[in-house]
């Protein structure tokens, strides 16, 4: 069961992602990952697969899809995770990002740049970039 949908804003330290055998630890600083601003029950989602998805960046629309372009629907993505981990109440499953990504164009944030993203139904969230400790 779904109990609902929000927002989650994958964050990526690049150079701490590149410098490792998997992408985990680029993903895995104490302030990455932010979610919110509520959720929104599944009863209040007709169709979770059909969801405009916005990301801008200073303003700037970067990324524009829906969630119908998943590469794997969530009820997949469910199924398959709950084959080799047991899934709990409250569990978060951030479902993956859009394309476009920074790194696949050359963009990579700057300290003080602002990400909001936003998505039909479920509201928005905007945070301002701050550099973690850098990779010695």
């Amino acid at each position: 069961m779904i109990a609902g949908y929000m927002l989650c804003n994958d964050l990526s330290a690049r150079d701490w992602q590149l410098a490792s055998p998997i992408f985990t630890l680029g993903k895995s600083f104490d302030t990455h990952g932010p979610i919110g601003p509520w959720i929104t029950t599944d009863d209040e989602v007709a169709d979770p697969h059909a969801l405009e998805l916005r990301l801008f960046l200073n303003g700037e629309e970067r990324q524009f899809t829906s969630t119908g372009d998943m590469i794997y629907d969530i009820h997949d993505q469910i199924a398959h995770l709950s084959t080799v981990m047991t899934l709990e109440p409250g569990d978060v499953i951030a479902t993956g990002t859009p394309s476009n990504v920074g790194i696949a164009i050359g963009t990579f944030m700057k300290p003080d740049d602002v990400v909001r993203i936003e998505a039909t139904g479920l509201g928005h969230i905007e945070n301002r970039f701050r550099p973690e400790a850098a990779l010695s």
